[in-house]
């Protein structure tokens, strides 16, 4: 085990590929996963297989992506495929997003915990409608950095002058959505040029390769610096010390770091407390961070239970039971006033319901139009909730881990939406 950690890279970067119909999101996956040396060679064999039946005389790498029959049949991808490879450098995983405007359910699924967006054009095509829906829905969902991938420069002659034109277009459209940085590749998916080799014909480009964006892009750096926040799933009975029962609480840093001797407030209940251990399997350690899972130990004894939040004193969330949210719907059901939910916010569940539907959201503009009669499959709207039991949470915009939340049909089980708390 301590040779494999050594040999595995520590960091990992999440990020989706999106874009128009046809613009090549699978394609540039199946070469990034082919030229990385990340397939398995029977994986390989079948999908030369499946290219041969379909008159291809290579290998189609988009088929490493399109798993679902229905995707196969008809040459898109309608669900979220999820990859993994890894470089010397670092990990990977990636999310390959549906490109069709019926499957934005599927696209805020795979981009919610997305560290980067891979907005692809086609070099013939340019900046289309769904290329603009998507990085409006990228934006939406807090994903700070986009690589605009101009694809398919082989149909189009290598021209120089063609990527320059569109990444300009991209550019005055995207500029004012405010990411932190929105990084221009021309490549040729199909050829290989500039995805994870240079290539031959794509010499004027003295950038970087799409796999040197992805191995140097910064990761979760807005949720190392975020609050503390640690969601307990779990109470552990750790015998008595000096007559005194001692409990642990386990979970999942979910944002900010943590030390012992910090000072910390458990909440809905609004406790203080002290921070007195940090535990994981390989033993005790001083400090710990975002995306660890351990075990900590407090210096009083506090009444805590599952979905309880253990937070930062001087900094915690806001303890409600009402707030405001932008909610995707996913359920093929219209959304019924009437119908009973469950708010699952974190590790904690509570029953809800929908007080009011401010307005919808154009996903093409991000503009407001009026509250539908029905909120339907794909539609995204701002609506006011009211549950039972109070929620700590915080803006999505300032903590993406506890600013989310999905709701549940409280009858059938089914996952009906997903929301980004306001």
């Amino acid at each position: 085990m301590d040779q494999m950690e050594r040999i595995m890279p520590a960091e990992l970067l999440r990020f989706i590929t999106c874009g128009s119909v046809d613009d090549g999101k699978s394609t540039v996956i199946g070469r990034l996963l082919y030229d990385s040396k990340a397939i398995f060679e029977d994986q390989l064999a079948a999908i030369a297989a499946t290219s041969r039946r379909r008159g291809l005389s290579e290998a189609d790498l988009a088929l490493l992506t399109d798993g679902l029959q229905a995707e196969r049949e008809q040459g898109i991808t309608i669900d979220v495929a999820y990859r993994y490879f890894s470089t010397p450098a670092r990990r990977f995983i990636i999310a390959d997003t549906p490109g069709h405007e019926q499957y934005t359910r599927n696209m805020v699924t795979g981009a919610s915990t997305a560290d980067l967006a891979v907005i692809l054009l086609d070099a013939r095509k340019g900046v289309l409608p769904q290329t603009r829906r998507h990085a409006h829905l990228v934006r939406l969902l807090g994903i700070p950095r986009v690589v605009l991938a101009v694809n398919k420069m082989d149909l189009a002659g290598y021209e120089e002058s063609v990527f320059n034109a569109l990444r300009d277009d991209f550019l005055s459209f995207a500029g004012p959505l405010g990411f932190e940085e929105i990084i221009p590749v021309p490549m040729s998916a199909l050829q290989g040029d500039m995805v994870v080799e240079r290539g031959e014909g794509l010499s004027w480009y003295r950038g970087r390769t799409l796999l040197e964006v992805l191995e140097q892009a910064p990761v979760d750096g807005g949720v190392a610096h975020a609050p503390f926040r640690f969601p307990v799933q779990r109470v552990e009975r750790l015998g008595e010390a000096g007559g005194v029962e001692r409990r642990g609480y386990q979970g999942r840093i979910e944002s900010g770091t943590i030390a012992v001797g910090e000072s910390v407030v458990v909440l809905p209940a609004g406790v203080p407390s002290t921070v007195a251990s940090i535990q994981t399997y390989d033993g005790a350690l001083r400090d710990a961070r975002a995306g660890q899972s351990v075990t900590l130990t407090l210096a009083d004894q506090v009444d805590i239970s599952r979905g309880d939040m253990i937070a930062a004193s001087g900094r915690p969330p806001r303890t409600a039971k009402t707030f405001e949210a932008l909610v995707c719907w996913f359920s093929a059901s219209p959304f019924d006033p009437s119908r009973r939910l469950l708010v699952r916010h974190g590790t904690r569940t509570v029953q809800g319901k929908v007080s009011e539907v401010a307005y919808k959201l154009d996903v093409n503009t991000s503009a407001h139009v009026p509250a539908p009669e029905q909120v339907a499959m794909n539609d995204i709207v701002r609506a006011a909730f009211k549950v039972q039991q109070p929620l700590a949470f915080d803006p999505y915009a300032e903590n993406r881990p506890n600013g989310c939340f999905i709701l549940i049909d409280e009858v059938t089980n089914d996952t009906v939406a997903a929301g980004m708390m306001l």
